[in-house]
């Protein structure tokens, strides 16, 4: 049966449609529009506030200013003023290192420092196919002078920027030995990649310790775990203890090698937008795992744990994890300056995120003592490791 209504009916329903959709767009423009609004007062206001600092400094102030240096200080406050944990500006030098140093190649002879009591340089790591390993310069030793810099408590930092320096400049060191010191003369800085992945073998099981993630940690990886494989090992142990994160592209590229088919990771931005960061493919490492953690366990390390516990390949021994679910976008400034700031929180696969919760082992265990260097550890010193080993059939 046909339904039939008058003309004015139909414009009476259409006048309330259109009644409905402007007040609805009105709604949402004027929302926009306070929204706008406000934000334009309150860049007014900051603006204003800096004009008027600026003008009474230039007005008043007895000494020159440094325009360079005041515009960094500017841009340093800024970012500390947004109460971003992990935000922060960069000069144009800083983020040249911070650069190479997310690349995971540096600039160098190629060591790991720290620094004595009286400012000397120790060599704590001395990485493979290095200048300095060509240098024959071992892990202990004192650099204690760089070129002419005498190194002392005040002259370390001015020591350490002279080691990096420009690669295919050559430099010249004062190696202490004990007792002995030695010259090293014309030893060439020149681009190194830092080791990021260590191995070692406990029975039938692969251990393998991941400190960062960096542009060169999946090559790394990738050339780790096949080794241990075609060498013989039916179970892998990652150790991620102490491990602060690092790049998300390397440590989907990672978990890709160790996942069955599905998403790895996902992030939120502001608005609620969900975006997919990587999907593993249906190839991976098929054999038992286990997942060392303790409280240094962060970021990038966090998600490679859950990930492999979300799929149900490994179980996680030690501690609970720091609890840093959130990504920092760094952004190029035109005078090749940078600032980073967090713009998304990232998930892991199946469980919610972990930001300022952190990640319970599913064994926890504490360890006494302090973490040792890979070719040192040793499970009957290591109640972590010797539990994960266990886990995997391993004997005590």
């Amino acid at each position: 049966m046909n339904r039939k209504i008058s003309l004015g009916t139909a414009l009476a329903m259409m006048f309330v449609v259109a009644a409905v959709t402007l007040s609805t767009t009105m709604l949402y423009s004027r929302n926009q529009f306070n929204k706008t609004v406000s934000s334009i007062t309150e860049r007014e206001a900051l603006y204003d506030k800096l004009a008027e600092i600026d003008s009474y400094v230039r007005n008043n102030y007895i000494n020159t200013l440094d325009e360079d240096h005041l515009l960094d200080a500017i841009a340093y406050g800024y970012m500390a003023g947004i109460k971003d944990p992990y935000g922060r500006y960069y000069s144009v030098e800083e983020y040249e290192e911070i650069s190479r140093q997310t690349e995971g190649k540096i600039v160098g002879i190629g060591i790991t420092a720290t620094k004595t009591e009286n400012g000397y340089i120790r060599v704590e790591e001395v990485y493979p196919d290095s200048p300095a390993d060509a240098a024959q310069i071992v892990p202990g030793e004192l650099i204690i002078k760089v070129n002419d810099i005498d190194l002392s408590p005040e002259t370390y930092d001015e020591g350490i920027k002279e080691i990096s320096g420009k690669a295919g400049t050559t430099l010249t060191l004062v190696v202490r030995n004990g007792s002995e010191d030695r010259e090293v003369k014309e030893i060439t800085r020149r681009k190194v990649q830092k080791p990021t992945v260590y191995t070692r073998t406990f029975g039938s099981t692969g251990y393998v310790r991941i400190t960062e993630f960096s542009g060169v940690t999946y090559d790394q990886f990738k050339v780790a775990t096949e080794n241990l494989l075609n060498s013989g090992a039916t179970s892998l142990v990652f150790d991620v203890r102490n491990n602060g994160g690092g790049t998300l592209d390397s440590v989907i590229k990672m978990l890709d090698m160790l996942l069955p088919e599905g998403d790895i990771a996902t992030s939120v931005d502001k608005n609620g937008n969900v975006k997919v960061l990587g999907v593993s493919d249906a190839s991976y490492i098929n054999v038992p795992m286990a997942v060392l953690t303790n409280k240094n366990t962060a970021s990038a390390a966090e998600l490679f744990t859950q990930a492999l516990k979300d799929y149900n390949v490994a179980k996680s021994v030690g501690e609970k994890t720091y609890g840093k679910g959130t990504m920092q976008v760094y952004h190029k400034l035109k005078d090749g300056s940078a600032i980073k700031v967090t713009t998304n929180k990232y998930n892991p696969p199946i469980s919610p995120n972990y930001d300022g919760v952190g990640i319970k082992p599913d064994y926890e265990v504490a360890l006494e003592g302090e973490l040792l260097d890979v070719e040192l550890i040793d499970p009957a010193m290591d109640a972590q490791l010797q539990k994960a080993l266990e886990l995997l059939g391993e004997s005590k």
